[in-house]
């Protein structure tokens, strides 16, 4: 059985709010730079995957239906190195999904800025970035409050 756990957003609603409000400034900010849904949901479902957050998994599996990311594709993610399915700007935004994912292990490595550097423009580079380091945040709230995985979209 699953403790109880102090539920973050709840318990703070003001700090959730400036989360939230966060989360939004930098969805617009990667889609002025040039960050169209499908990327953001590539990347943020990554992440989601990367740190083990099944409600933020769910959420953005949904998202990326919506944005036109097909099932073959939402099952390929997690081998997009090996699979075909995905365009070189996509391999790269993942890449950097990654590195931002686990920071800890010593930042963004010299080779992968370098090699995403060459395929994503600089706006581009910035839009990902926040973008990761949004999605992280919110990885960490659900997955220490161990927040319930919401259900299926209307459209399962």
């Amino acid at each position: 059985m699953t403790e109880k756990r102090v539920h973050l957003a709840k318990s703070a609603p003001s700090a959730y709010a400036s989360l939230d409000a966060f989360a939004k400034e930098v969805g617009r900010v990667s889609s002025d730079y040039g960050i169209d849904d499908r990327l953001k949901e590539l990347v943020q479902l990554h992440c989601s995957q990367l740190n083990g957050c099944a409600f933020c998994v769910r959420v953005h599996v949904n998202a990326a239906k919506k944005a036109g990311i097909t099932m073959d594709e939402l099952g390929q993610i997690a081998t997009w190195r090996e699979s075909g399915v995905f365009s070189e700007r996509e391999r790269a935004a993942l890449e950097l999904a990654e590195e931002f994912t686990f920071i800890h292990d010593g930042g963004v490595r010299d080779d992968v800025y370098g090699r995403v550097g060459s395929v994503l423009s600089e706006k581009e580079y910035i839009g990902v970035s926040w973008l990761a380091i949004s999605i992280n945040a919110f990885n960490r709230l659900a997955i220490a409050g161990r927040y319930p995985v919401p259900p299926l979209s209307d459209s399962e």
